[in-house]
C-alpha cells in the first residue's frame, strides 16, 4: 500500500508546473472577477494586454522556482513593480511573488538569499506605497500593507523551513559520524586485543622455548655419561612445555569462547608465580636471586600480570643471549608504583680467557652485542609499561651486564592488559 502511494506521487518538476498553472489561473481569473463591473484607471488589455502578460509571467515563472530561486524572485518582483507602477487593477496578482519569496528563503544559500529577499521586500514596499499614494478610496491602501506583511511572512516561513532542513542534515551527518566512530573504535579494540594476545603468546612461547633449548642441550651433552642429569633435564622440558601449553590454552580461550564463559580457563600469571619462574630459570643454568618486598595492599591484576611478563621476558633474554650467569630480580611495590629491576652480570668468561676479551662480546637482550638498541622483546616490555601509564628503561651496565628497569603505576592510566 505504501509503495502504491509513493508511485502515485508526481515528480517535483511536475508538481511545480501544476503549481505554476494554478497560480497563473488564480492571478488572472481573480483579478478579472475582483474588478468586474468597476471603473478602473487602466484595464489589463491596455496597452497590448500587458496586464495579462505580467500576471501570466509572474505565475508561470514559479515552474522553475527550485532550480533558479533568485532569478524566479527577480522576475516576479519586476513583474509586480511594473504591474503596480502602471496602475493596473489590484487583485491576487501577488501569489506568484509570495511563492517566489518563500522559495528563495527556503531553497537558497542562507545569508545571501536572506539579504536578497530583504532588499527585494523593501524595494517592493516602497514601490507599492508610492503607487498607492493617490489611491481611492483611502481604505484600499490596506491591501498594500497586506502585501508587505505577507511578503515578510513568506520570507520568515521559508527561512524556518530551511533552518529545519539544515538542522536535520547536520543531525544526520552527526549520526553517520558517530556510526563511523563506533565502527573505528570497535576495530581499534579488536586490533588491541589481537596485539595483547600476540604479546602473551610471544612471552609464553619465547620463555618456554628458551628453557627447552637449554635443557635439550644439557640432555644431549650428558645423556651417555650422566643419565640421571639427562632424566632431570627431560623432566624440566616436560614441565616447561606443559606449563606453556596451559598458558596458551588460557590465552587462546579468549578467541574460542563466544559466550564469555571463563570456566576451564586459568588465570593469567602474576607475581605469585615469580618463584616458580625463578626455579625454571635455575634449571636452565641461571644463578637467580629474587628480592621481593611484600606489598602493603593487593596489586591490581593488570599490574601483576605485566610485572610477571616483564620479568619473564628479561629472564628469557638472559637465557637466550647470555647463558649461565648471575641474575638479580628486585620487586619493590611502593605506595604509588611497582618498581622492577632485572640485572644480569653478563656472559661469564671461559676458562683461560679474560672476561674483557673482545673476542667474547657479551650478548644482550637486543641480540646485537653490547649495543643498547632494543629488540622485539624490549619493545614489547616497553609497550606493556606504556599501556599502564608506566615507563621502562633497558641498557648495558658498566660491568658488562644488562639491566631492565620498569615502573608500573598501581593505578594504571592506560588500557588494561
Amino acid at each position: 500500500m505504501e509503495h502504491r502511494v509513493m508511485s502515485l506521487r508526481l515528480p517535483v518538476p511536475a508538481q511545480d508546473v501544476l503549481l505554476a498553472l494554478f497560480i497563473t489561473v488564480m492571478q488572472v481569473q481573480g483579478t478579472v472577477v475582483r474588478n468586474a463591473g468597476e471603473v478602473i484607471q487602466r484595464p489589463l488589455t491596455d496597452p497590448g494586454n500587458l496586464g495579462y502578460v505580467l500576471l501570466i509571467v509572474s505565475g508561470m515563472v514559479v515552474a522553475v522556482r527550485r532550480r533558479w530561486p533568485v532569478p524566479v524572485f527577480v522576475t516576479a518582483a519586476l513583474a509586480s513593480v511594473v504591474y503596480y507602477g502602471l496602475d493596473f487593477p489590484d487583485g491576487p496578482g501577488w501569489l506568484g511573488l509570495f511563492v517566489a519569496l518563500y522559495t528563495l528563503a527556503a531553497y537558497g544559500d542562507g545569508h545571501r538569499s536572506l539579504v536578497i529577499a530583504g532588499v527585494g521586500v523593501m524595494v517592493l514596499a516602497v514601490v507599492w506605497l508610492v503607487a498607492a499614494a493617490d489611491i481611492e478610496p483611502r481604505a484600499a491602501i490596506g491591501w498594500v500593507y497586506f502585501r508587505i506583511g505577507v511578503s515578510v511572512m513568506s520570507v520568515t516561513l521559508g527561512e524556518s523551513v530551511r533552518s529545519r532542513q539544515v538542522i536535520a542534515a547536520e543531525a544526520h551527518k552527526r549520526a553517520e559520524l558517530a556510526e563511523r566512530t563506533r565502527e573505528e573504535e570497535a576495530r581499534a579494540r579488536v586490533d588491541a586485543e589481537r596485539l595483547r594476545i600476540a604479546r602473551e603468546v610471544h612471552d609464553t612461547v619465547a620463555h618456554a622455548i628458551a628453557i627447552i633449548n637449554v635443557q635439550s642441550g644439557v640432555t644431549a651433552h650428558v645423556l651417555d655419561k650422566r643419565p640421571e642429569v639427562a632424566r632431570e633435564a627431560l623432566r624440566t622440558i616436560e614441565q616447561t612445555s606443559s606449563r606453556a601449553l596451559r598458558e596458551m590454552r588460557a590465552i587462546l580461550g579468549v578467541l574460542r569462547d563466544d559466550d564469555g564463559d571463563d570456566n576451564g580457563r586459568g588465570p593469567y600469571p602474576g607475581l605469585g608465580q615469580i618463584d616458580e619462574l625463578a626455579a625454571k630459570a635455575r634449571e636452565a643454568g641461571l644463578d637467580i636471586k629474587v628480592e621481593e618486598t611484600s606489598p602493603t595492599a593487593p596489586l591490581p591484576s593488570a599490574v601483576g600480570s605485566a610485572a610477571y611478563r616483564i620479568v619473564q621476558e628479561s629472564v628469557t633474554n638472559v637465557v637466550r643471549h647470555v647463558g649461565p650467569t648471575r641474575v638479580t630480580v628486585a620487586l619493590n611495590p611502593g605506595i604509588e608504583a611497582l618498581e622492577i629491576r632485572v640485572t644480569d652480570e653478563g656472559r661469564r668468561a671461559a676458562p683461560g680467557h679474560d672476561s674483557a676479551d673482545p673476542r667474547l662480546p657479551a650478548r644482550h637482550p637486543s641480540g646485537t652485542g653490547s649495543s643498547a638498541e632494543p629488540g622485539h622483546g624490549i619493545v614489547g616490555m616497553r609497550e606493556r609499561c606504556r599501556l599502564l601509564g608506566g615507563e621502562l628503561d633497558a641498557g648495558p651496565t658498566p660491568g658488562g651486564g644488562f639491566e631492565v628497569r620498569a615502573r608500573l603505576p598501581l593505578a594504571p592510566t592506560g588500557s588494561r592488559l
